[in-house]
């Protein structure tokens, strides 16, 4: 199917344990989609799966990205191909500024040949800055490094805002921000939301969708999808919990 993600009984492994168990779920275009479940349930290993991380094995299933398979793609190619990954905890690349990390990622994504115009690199990534409360000593500054962690998620909100993917993951980006950072960051994401682009947002939490309000909320428990429903079904997990949740699997198993 043209125009989604689409996620087709996959499963997955890592260390020998199974932890994806047959997970199916689409994301069209134009759709924000939050996914919430318990610890353990398999959320961030959807993520690192679908970005190609080499600790998981992909043992069954497909994902499909406008119609293309991912896991044919190697992990940069993914990348070029539209797809982006906001990391639960961004890790730290000392040495390398964040200027020119943005800037080779975008030169990669250009023809062979095409050189990228840095004059208009320059301003349009200041201006994302400017929206996202970014001082703009952070360009100089390599990426994470030293960084808090509102800081960091602000920053992989700056890198989704200037790769402008087709389809963004974000794997519990709410982790450890406080109400301010997390209403820039909702702003980053709703900034975005467009009928050419999907989001699948992972989250623990009710209050993240308070800000990036979903078209569909999926429940994610032992590694399938167990329940899809609208913004009442998470904020029913978040009044109740998931106990609910396991009594209906439970007894339809």
């Amino acid at each position: 199917m043209s125009d989604t993600l689409e996620i087709k009984d996959l499963k997955a492994t890592v260390d020998g344990h199974e932890i994806l168990k047959g997970l199916s779920l689409t994301v069209p275009k134009g759709e924000v989609h939050a996914i919430m479940g318990p610890n353990g349930s398999g959320k961030s290993t959807l993520a690192k799966v679908m970005a190609g991380h080499e600790d998981y094995e992909v043992t069954g299933g497909s994902v499909l990205m406008d119609g293309e398979e991912l896991f044919d793609m190697d992990v940069d190619e993914r990348s070029r191909a539209g797809f982006f990954l906001a990391f639960q905890y961004p890790l730290e690349i000392p040495g390398v500024s964040n200027a020119n990390f943005l800037r080779a990622a975008r030169q990669a994504r250009l023809p062979e040949g095409e050189e990228i115009d840095a004059v208009a690199f320059y301003k349009e990534m200041y201006a994302r800055m400017d929206e996202l409360g970014m001082d703009r000593k952070f360009t100089g500054r390599s990426v994470n490094e030293g960084f808090s962690g509102g800081e960091k998620k602000r920053n992989e909100i700056l890198q989704m805002v200037m790769l402008d993917p087709k389809y963004a993951v974000l794997d519990e980006t709410d982790s450890g921000l406080d109400i301010d950072a997390l209403k820039v960051v909702a702003h980053g994401v709703n900034a975005m939301r467009s009928p050419e682009r999907g989001f699948l947002v992972i989250t623990h939490y009710q209050r993240l969708l308070d800000y990036i309000v979903p078209d569909v909320v999926h429940v994610l428990f032992d590694g399938r999808i167990v329940k899809t429903g609208g913004k009442d079904l998470a904020l029913k997990l978040e009044a109740e919990g998931y106990d609910w949740v396991k009594d209906e699997v439970l007894a339809n198993a």
